[in-house]
């Protein structure tokens, strides 16, 4: 397919800014198999869903991860973290006037950081005193997304994160998960709604822009990911009761589907650069929660792999008309396909 297959007309104006007054505030727009979509709000999730369902969440957690600062020879950078490698060391996206040198300094409040060289795109980067953890702790940003036009706030520091998010690791939020509070995991737990979890850590890259047209020739962007033996477990018993798989986000996606890779799932650890596109077979989700994705990019490929290119294109035209809100802070869907269980 060609990445124009991929394209739709976005308003500016439907692009979230800012989250919702309350996690539970989003709508939900729901396309079961073979029905038009319908228009529902993100509280009747649990009316949707089986008892004996089980949702998978990603428990990544985001870090403060934009750095501010300037190269020791003057001018302004900013440093991006794509993913720690060591306690002084990370990979990082860095953005200034001029490409910094391998051996040049770049200063963040003082503090001093080495720039060791280049890996492809990312420079691979030192602080030379104490930790880089310690240094994102004291003077991180959140790093919203680009299409959000605005600088972080203290509000961001809490609603650009999961509610269940444990591990530490990730640069982009795993969105789903934000339209989740306690009450509403509490009344899934009620109707015996099953959970696990896996962890992916979401990089920059899942911004970056497929440039080619024949979206065959694109090199996904690499992202570390881990599948336990319990959530292994979870979903051989969920299968065993005839129950379904609820994938909560594309980072759930791809992380069970990179660790049943084989056909069989099985536990994993490690990196993943998989790639799903129409035509692709999936092995274990059979339902996905997921918000909406910018056009042309490899979320909105993955969606349109699961539950059909013209039915998922559909859908977005709807979702405009109707003016949902676009992007990580803006409202979800949930998204019925041909099953892997009838797959199976």
């Amino acid at each position: 397919m060609q990445l124009s297959d991929f394209h739709y007309e976005l308003p500016d104006e439907l692009i979230a800014q800012q989250p919702s007054a309350r996690r539970g505030d989003s709508r939900l727009l729901h396309l079961p198999v073979d029905q038009s979509p319908i228009d529902r709000h993100f509280s009747v999730l649990p009316d949707l869903l089986q008892p004996g369902d089980l949702l998978v969440f990603n428990d990544t957690k985001v870090i403060p991860a934009r750095l501010i600062g300037s190269k020791a020879s003057g001018g302004q950078v900013e440093i991006l973290i794509e993913r720690l490698v060591g306690v002084d060391e990370a990979l990082a996206h860095v953005r200034a006037s001029k490409s910094p040198k391998t051996g040049g300094r770049l200063l963040v409040e003082g503090r001093e950081i080495e720039v060791l060289g280049r890996e492809t795109s990312l420079f691979r980067l030192r602080v030379t005193a104490g930790s880089f953890a310690d240094l994102l702790d004291a003077h991180g940003h959140v790093p919203l997304p680009p299409y959000i036009k605005r600088a972080d706030t203290i509000l961001d520091q809490q609603r650009y994160q999961t509610v269940y998010g444990e591990r530490p690791g990730a640069v982009a939020a795993p969105t789903a998960g934000l339209h989740f509070d306690d009450a509403m995991l509490q009344r899934l737990a009620d109707r015996d709604v099953e959970s696990a979890r896996v962890t992916l850590h979401v990089g920059a890259g899942t911004f970056q822009p497929v440039r080619v047209d024949d979206i065959d020739r694109h090199e996904m962007h690499s992202e570390w990911l881990e599948v336990t033996e319990e959530t292994v477990e979870a979903v051989r018993r969920t299968r065993a009761a005839g129950r379904r798989v609820v994938a909560v986000g594309t980072t759930s996606v791809r992380s069970l589907e990179t660790a049943a890779a084989t056909g069989r799932l099985m536990p994993y650890r490690g990196d993943t650069r998989l790639f799903i596109t129409p035509g692709y077979r999936f092995n274990v989700v059979d339902m996905l929660l997921t918000n909406f994705h910018l056009p042309e990019s490899t979320l909105l490929m993955l969606v349109s792999a699961f539950a059909g290119h013209d039915r998922v294109m559909r859908a977005y035209r709807h979702a405009v008309s109707e003016r949902y809100r676009f992007f990580s802070y803006g409202d979800a869907m949930l998204l019925e396909g041909t099953t892997a269980a009838d797959q199976a």
